[in-house]
């Protein structure tokens, strides 16, 4: 499929404004990340366009759209929140235009069609998608239309997560953080209630070669994003000690096979 688009994602489970982004003491977020989203309506009806329409479905309710390549009841959006848009809540927005890149977990130079490949295996627990298949350019047509306008080459502003000072999280403290702020959406048990709310732990959630499995990562995450009413109101420490306690609790494996990935 050819793209016309030079440079390089709504129905996300965990809807936050784009705007408005507060610094948080302890954070190094900045307040606004200026950027014009684009518009669903305006995707072209053409062949091109359906595969951009199919891959925003796929990215928003990946159970229901890419059910064969999914082990769990995660969607992509359920990490990159509101569908992939989302400043500091690990957009997609500029990514075609960083690949490929050095990617140190898998040791080699990846495609931006590999990193989709990670998320499937991993945070997903399922496994890969065809390379050529109708999902996988799908999905690459979306991260493309989210893109449009990015320099090539250029991170986007609000890329990643914010940076949190290196910190020790304590299980036992978490706990509490996570009963009086969490429990509410995601449940005492952590199965949350997909596809609305997703897991965050057992068999419904990400497997432990997750980059969400990876405890700073998850404190960055959950320090400016959550909770999904109240979002950057934890301190970088509370986020890493509720961070901490969800990284007690049982998860699917990653299966070794897909460790190419």
């Amino acid at each position: 499929m050819k793209r016309r688009y030079s440079t390089s994602i709504a129905l996300a489970c965990l809807a936050l404004g784009i705007a408005g982004c507060e610094r948080v003491k302890g954070t190094s977020a900045p307040k606004t990340v200026a950027w014009t989203e684009p518009d669903p309506s305006k995707i072209p009806a053409t062949p091109e366009g359906d595969s951009i329409r199919a891959g925003r479905l796929i990215f928003n309710q990946t159970p229901r759209y890419a059910a064969s390549f999914v082990g769990n009841k995660l969607s992509c959006s359920d990490c990159h929140v509101r569908g992939g848009m989302e400043p500091y809540a690990a957009p997609m927005v500029g990514l075609p235009g960083l690949f490929p890149m050095y990617r140190t977990r898998a040791k080699k130079i990846i495609s931006l069609e590999d990193r989709v490949q990670e998320c499937f295996t991993r945070s997903e627990n399922g496994h890969p998608l065809q390379y050529n298949g109708p999902e996988m350019l799908a999905v690459v047509s979306f991260i493309h239309w989210l893109s449009i306008g990015q320099v090539e080459g250029k991170p986007w502003p609000g890329r990643g997560f914010v940076k949190l000072p290196a910190l020790e999280g304590d299980p036992a403290k978490g706990q509490k953080v996570y009963t009086d702020k969490c429990a509410a959406c995601h449940g005492s048990d952590g199965a949350g209630k997909p596809p609305i709310l997703p897991a965050l732990w057992g068999p419904d959630s990400y497997n432990d070669g997750a980059g969400m499995d990876e405890l700073p990562k998850m404190a960055a995450f959950v320090q400016h994003n959550m909770p999904q009413n109240h979002p950057g109101t934890l301190t970088a420490q509370e986020a890493y000690d509720v961070a901490a306690y969800v990284h007690t609790k049982p998860r699917p494996k990653f299966n070794r096979e897909y460790s190419g990935y």
